[in-house]
């Protein structure tokens, strides 16, 4: 597969390179979540709804936000 030339990613993927995973600050929206871990919008919020996110969710009022360092973990990139 050819790789995109701005992002270094195979063409037509949604993921996260593992250079932009590592300069996410500490805790990130559920959309870029979403995106880090393959999953679509409406699946993500979804699975934060019922607590099922696949690592740990914060709520903030009608916010999610995704804590970063359990992502990396999740990801096997945690330093």
């Amino acid at each position: 597969m050819r790789e995109d030339a701005t992002t270094g990613r195979p063409k037509g993927s949604k993921g996260m390179s593992r250079e932009e995973l590592l300069a996410l600050p500490v805790a990130i929206d559920l959309d870029t979540g979403n995106r880090a871990l393959g999953l679509g919008r409406s699946k993500g919020y979804e699975l934060a709804k019922r607590g099922e996110y696949p690592c740990k969710v914060l709520r903030l009022g009608n916010a999610y936000r995704v804590v970063t360092a359990d992502l990396l973990e999740l990801l096997g990139l945690a330093a």
